[in-house]
């Protein structure tokens, strides 16, 4: 046993190698500061852009991938200090914020003008797709969103058209292709690019944002995902609740409590061990990426382990058999993404 590149304890073999380079810890998270057109816009310039699995919707070359390899879905993160604002957007697929810290407002509408909705630690928010959005950090400090986008290709970015007219200011413009171009330094840049001209009106329109009672329909707040006795995986100590179900699954879940009236192509839930608890050896027939919320898990495989922390995120490769413990004193609770609308049950060492 060798202790990995990554922190962990990990194996000599294959499966070791393997596993430690499908391991993103947060103290390794590489930030991109220009991911997108509103980076010089005031109120805007702090914000960090993470992307931890698959491509992303970065417009910015300078973007650094962790894992390129495709799950059917993203993983990415924003960081941001008190008072910065991630401005007003659209979105192709599906969206979803998971609050590791900080607390942080929604708003709602191409000018902010249909409301908001405030979301805090633990909290996990899916908004709509063809819809605008922006959100803000609204405390003391700095505050980390882990966020899911649906898709290998999650499409690009439509921005309000006051986003496009804010940055312009600045220099910044965009193609049609959704890639970032700097125009401060002269206008020969410009020469055979077409640029996005933003939404006419009536585009602008289609893009409407639902009612707020609607949207209340897409959050759960900390602690109140609800537990599922019927979860493979529930043990003494272990408990799985669906986040995001969009519909009745072969692993014995119930649609909701978010299911979404638009496609997601996976499934969210939360996984939590007590002390002592775990999860035998299993394998899943779908990606599954794990981030740990709070506390530490150790996840094992036939020959090699390693040591996840809060803020850590680990994808699991198909077919291999692996089991959770929690080897710490306090609890954790872990956000689990599972790449399907509906999962297969876990094939358990056991059986075989």
């Amino acid at each position: 046993m060798t202790q990995s590149a990554n922190g962990g304890i990990a194996s000599d073999g294959l499966a070791g190698t393997a596993m430690a380079g499908r391991l993103v810890r947060y103290a390794d998270l590489v930030p991109c500061r220009t991911a997108f057109i509103d980076t010089r816009t005031p109120g805007s310039t702090e914000k960090e852009n993470f992307t931890i699995i698959g491509p992303g919707v970065s417009e910015s070359p300078d973007q650094f991938v962790h894992i390129a390899q495709p799950h059917g879905f993203n993983i990415g993160g924003a960081r941001q200090p008190f008072g910065c604002v991630n401005s007003q957007h659209s979105h192709e697929t599906a969206e979803v914020f998971v609050v590791h810290s900080g607390h942080w407002r929604l708003l709602f509408g191409p000018n902010c003008e249909d409301g908001s909705l405030e979301i805090g630690p633990g909290d996990v928010a899916s908004v709509p797709t063809q819809m605008f959005r922006g959100f803000e950090k609204v405390d003391e400090g700095t505050g980390f969103l882990w966020v899911a986008l649906g898709q290998d290709e999650p499409g690009k970015v439509t921005w309000a058209p006051a986003v496009l007219e804010a940055a312009a200011d600045f220099g910044l413009k965009l193609t049609k292709g959704g890639q970032l171009i700097d125009t401060s330094s002269g206008d020969y840049e410009l020469r055979d690019v077409e640029l996005e001209t933003g939404l006419d009106a009536e585009a602008a329109a289609q893009l409407r944002t639902p009612p707020l009672e609607k949207l209340l329909q897409c959050v759960v707040r900390a602690g109140e995902a609800p537990a599922n006795p019927d979860s493979p995986l529930a043990a003494p100590g272990v408990v799985e609740a669906g986040v995001i179900v969009p519909q009745a699954t072969n692993d014995g879940f119930a649609p909701g409590p978010i299911s979404g009236w638009w496609p997601h192509g996976f499934n969210l839930r939360q996984l939590t061990l007590q002390t002592g608890a775990y999860v035998p050896l299993h394998a899943r027939a779908e990606e599954e990426v794990i981030f740990i919320q709070s506390g530490t898990l150790e996840v094992s495989w036939a020959d090699g382990s390693l040591i996840m922390g809060a803020g850590d995120t680990l994808t699991v490769p198909i077919g291999l058999q692996h089991g959770f413990r929690n080897t710490a004193s306090v609890p954790c609770e872990a956000i689990v993404v599972r790449g399907s609308e509906d999962p297969a049950r876990p094939v358990f060492a056991s059986q075989g």
